[in-house]
């Protein structure tokens, strides 16, 4: 079940807007365990152009689904954020899903809520600035699989713990459009 918690951004999201937010993301709930609760976060924003622009961003176990589009027309924004979204699910399920129910790893549909990863603001005062600490949970995996998250999410590395192991590795890409894994030693 989604639960949903919409923010707008030099807009005021009406009761309407967020019934069709709802309406057209709450799709997703077919392909989500019916007994875990998750929760979308969509943010709208709304340029002085005339355009707008929706980010949707769900944590599920093991999968962050996170989408984003910028259109003319808010409702069209939200249409292409929601078919996004159907596309990742459906991208997961049947590239990896598969091949973990063969191994024997959790998958989409054992799935127990995950919260957000903490993020919390740091200044040392050695004159080394951090302006921001993310913790995340590893999740066990296979390297394919950690590409594969990777790529869902736009970055450009992806820390987790190597199923094969039990120790945390990252894949990142190269310049040259090739994958990498750093793993550590015992």
């Amino acid at each position: 079940m989604l639960e949903f918690k919409v923010r707008g951004e030099n807009i005021e999201i009406t009761d309407a807007m967020s019934e069709y937010i709802e309406k057209r993301i709450s799709r997703l709930e077919r392909y989500l365990n019916t007994e875990a609760s998750y929760i979308a976060r969509v943010n709208v924003r709304s340029y002085k152009e005339g355009t707008f622009k929706t980010e949707v961003t769900i944590q599920l176990p093991y999968l962050l689904l996170r989408a984003e589009d910028t259109q003319e027309d808010m409702y069209q924004t939200v249409d292409f954020v929601s078919e996004k979204l159907e596309r990742q699910i459906r991208k997961y399920k049947t590239k990896v899903n598969r091949k973990s129910r063969e191994k024997g790893y959790k998958g989409l549909e054992n799935t127990d809520f995950m919260v957000e990863p903490e993020v919390t603001e740091d200044e040392p005062e050695d004159g080394l600035k951090i302006v921001r600490t993310k913790h995340v949970d590893l999740k066990p995996m296979d390297v394919e699989e950690a590409v594969l998250q990777m790529e869902l999410l736009g970055h450009e590395f992806f820390i987790f713990q190597d199923a094969a192991t039990d120790l945390p590795a990252v894949v990142y890409k190269r310049r040259d459009g090739k994958y990498a894994l750093i793993d550590t030693l015992n």
